[in-house]
């Protein structure tokens, strides 16, 4: 029983973590909109999950898969890498601005918004999950 709550708290740990990682890229994305040059960057949020799970517990890692190739859209390596050795990814270019600017600001406030109820979404279910077992500890009452 606790070896299973550890695996999911810490599963959920490397999900939220991430998530807040991306929200600050994204964030980034967002206030670089107009500026010069500026490339949109994002994570890969189901490899950099993976790595971080393998990191955790390489033998209890479940595997993650993308489930259509248009989930991240033309990926391109070297955008850097967050300090925890996430690489970020130069987000494909839908259409660039005669600036160089990569920032597709619907884009970017879409996944914006979007992350931000995932992250949201990745609370309750922790919070529920606790709530649960604390139910169970105390005997239902």
């Amino acid at each position: 029983m606790v070896g299973k709550l550890d695996d999911y708290l810490r599963f959920n740990e490397a999900a939220l973590g991430l998530r807040s990682q991306r929200q600050s890229v994204l964030a980034s994305n967002i206030a670089n909109g107009d500026t010069p040059n500026y490339k949109a960057r994002d994570i890969d949020f189901s490899s950099a999950m993976q790595a971080a799970l393998d990191k955790a517990s390489p033998s209890a890692a479940a595997s993650l898969k993308t489930t259509a190739s248009k989930h991240y859209p033309n990926p391109q390596q070297d955008g850097g890498t967050m300090a925890d050795g996430t690489p970020l990814l130069y987000r494909g270019v839908v259409q660039g601005a005669v600036d160089g600017n990569t920032v597709d600001m619907d884009v970017e406030r879409n996944q914006f918004a979007d992350n931000a109820i995932r992250y949201e979404a990745g609370i309750t279910a922790i919070n529920a999950q606790i709530k649960s077992m604390m139910a169970a500890i105390q005997g239902g009452n």
